[in-house]
């Protein structure tokens, strides 16, 4: 069993990488729909307020956090329907 769960750990990080990826194009699209501009602001944007800083910030962690479980859990699915292992 320790040998599958080591033998996961390379997809698990490429599904990482993948479900970044999603979640940076799915963040831009939002961002895109919310402010009718295609470049998010940085903590660091003093042209930008607060408010359009922390919605940002809010809307990009909470994109991620659902693409990375989506992602993730699929992975499992996936593998466990391969393996017959659950991978976690």
């Amino acid at each position: 069993m320790m040998t599958f769960k080591i033998a996961y750990k390379p997809v698990g990080l490429a599904l990482g990488a993948a479900s970044g990826m999603i979640a940076g194009a799915a963040f831009r699209q939002a961002w895109k729909i919310i402010e009718g501009k295609d470049d998010a602001p940085d903590a660091t944007d003093e042209d930008r307020s607060w408010q359009q800083i922390l919605l940002a910030a809010a809307l990009q962690g909470a994109i991620f956090a659902v693409v990375k479980a989506t992602v993730d859990r699929s992975g499992a699915v996936a593998t466990r329907r391969l393996t017959g292992s659950w991978p976690g």
